[in-house]
């Protein structure tokens, strides 16, 4: 078997070989006429006429000898095969052909299409043009990339190659596009808000720090989908809106979590948590349904049926249930002792991340579907609390498979409370808090200029990483990947 570097090196001769016949091996223009979805589609129509056309298209086969050779063409929106015989070619184009085309290149034919005595449809070639050369050989057929690694970092050979990886993409799509077809029915308007940003807002999370050249300030990559933009826009007189777009986190990461995502944020003036959970459940499951056809799902080793109706479970009591601790009135001390029986790893020891240390240990043996809902003011900054008990908020999640999947609430439209919540997590900050929510005295003040009440509602790609059962960074199709230790050198050409 030849090595890379020989296969390459043969290659190239080839490539060498074009140009001295006076053949550009990567000409700018493409005679193709119709896509290879087309020819399949139309092809009793395109063999009655015996028409003649152009198909082009990345070559996955050759397969023949003597005077056939029979090839299999992809051009991304199907595959197509081509017959080229020596005595419809002429010897000089059919044994031109068989010393400078490879596997892997892509080339269009001309020719008319007929069926095979296979039943097979196929374009009798009679004419041929090379489109791209390719110097590299493509992976085996059968089983592709193998390395994890080596899969994300060549990701257009993974896609290539297997066509379970391109449906996951194409259904990924699908389902940005089914959310945003339901958004703009129900009247949201699209918009797009800053990504760089003085202040990160919107969440609680360790934000991407750069510096603006022209400015001469620090900035931050956002870490929601402009929340605080978004509410601004409320108050501007926007009754509905919504954004899809890229988030920023420098945290860890899991199978649920990556540095970059993509999410969805939306804000509904005049609707509460209440009026939002029928909404949102409505919404999801529409969507779910539009983008796979089913609401049941086998995902984390759990069968899922989002068809009934989903349960509430509250966040306090879920807690005292599994744990048998009152999460509103335990001290520091009696967390970090009970965090300790579970052996469970925690950072800081303020109540906030306590809290949320205990709720996602719980959280792991829930199934789900359930909405989760009264998250405690502490870890709900941006919340509007319960008129019943100060110390809840109007806060609703989506669990499934003990995992978030959603994150919505009334919106905190009180400036007097913002300011103060705000100042709370300044302190937090002061402490060493690296993910508590930075303060923003601009959006306090626009708080006081005032902002009807609205609900907002986000979730992100993880939501249908979980519905397809892979992690994160399965359905993400460039993600980040560290460099690899030595370069590659391209060689000569």
């Amino acid at each position: 078997m030849s090595s890379i570097d020989e296969i390459r090196e043969a290659r190239i001769k080839k490539l060498e070989l074009l140009r001295e016949r006076g053949v550009d091996p990567y000409p700018a223009q493409s005679k193709r006429e119709i896509s290879l979805k087309d020819a399949v589609d139309n092809f009793s129509d395109l063999e009655k006429k015996k028409e003649t056309k152009w198909i082009a298209g990345r070559i996955m086969s050759i397969r023949g000898q003597g005077a056939i050779v029979f090839i299999t063409l992809n051009d991304g929106t199907g595959a197509f095969q081509g017959l080229l015989k020596k005595d419809i070619l002429g010897d000089e184009k059919f044994d031109f052909f068989n010393e400078v085309v490879d596997i892997g290149d892509f080339i269009e034919i001309q020719g008319n299409f007929f069926t095979t005595k296979r039943g097979e449809k196929t374009m009798e070639t009679k004419d041929w043009r090379m489109l791209s050369k390719s110097l590299r050989s493509l992976p085996e057929k059968w089983h592709g990339l193998v390395d994890v690694e080596e899969r994300f970092r060549k990701r257009y050979l993974d896609i290539l190659m297997n066509p379970k990886i391109k449906e996951l993409f194409e259904k990924k799509a699908k389902f940005w596009d089914a959310t945003r077809k339901f958004l703009k029915k129900q009247n949201f308007l699209e918009v797009e808000t800053p990504t760089l940003e003085i202040t990160t807002g919107g969440a609680e999370a360790r934000p991407f720090k750069t510096h603006h050249n022209d400015f001469d300030i620090d900035v931050y990559l956002r870490i929601s989908v402009g929340e605080l933009w978004q509410k601004r826009l409320l108050s501007a007189g926007f009754p509905r809106m919504f954004e899809i777009g890229k988030v920023y986190r420098n945290e860890g990461s899991s199978p649920e979590h990556l540095q970059e995502f993509t999410g969805m944020e939306f804000y509904a003036g005049y609707m509460d948590y209440k009026q939002g959970i029928e909404f949102t459940e409505k919404m999801i499951k529409e969507i779910i349904k539009e983008t796979f056809g089913t609401l049941i799902f086998e995902t984390h080793g759990h069968k899922i049926d989002l068809s009934k109706k989903w349960e509430h479970i509250t966040y306090a009591d879920t807690i005292k249930k599994i744990l048998n601790i009152d999460i509103l009135s335990a001290t520091e001390k009696e967390m970090m002792k009970k965090l300790d029986e579970l052996k469970v790893k925690y950072e800081g020891i303020n109540k906030e991340r306590l809290t949320d240390s205990l709720w996602k240990y719980c959280r792991k043996q829930i199934v789900g579907p359930v909405w989760l809902v009264d998250a405690p003011k502490i870890v709900s900054p941006l919340s509007k609390m319960k008129p019943e008990n100060p110390l809840l908020t109007e806060r609703v999640q989506l669990i499934l498979a003990g995992a978030e999947m959603t994150n919505g609430f009334s919106e905190l439209n009180d400036p007097i409370d913002q300011h103060e919540r705000f100042e709370a997590q300044r302190k937090l900050i002061e402490a060493g808090d690296e993910e508590a929510m930075m303060p923003d005295d601009e959006f306090v003040e626009m708080l006081e200029h005032g902002m009807p009440p609205a609900f907002g509602f986000a979730y992100g790609e993880r939501l249908f990483a979980f519905l397809v059962d892979k992690p994160l960074r399965e359905v993400q199709m460039f993600p980040l990947m560290r460099p690899e230790r030595q370069n590659k050198s391209c060689g000569r050409y």
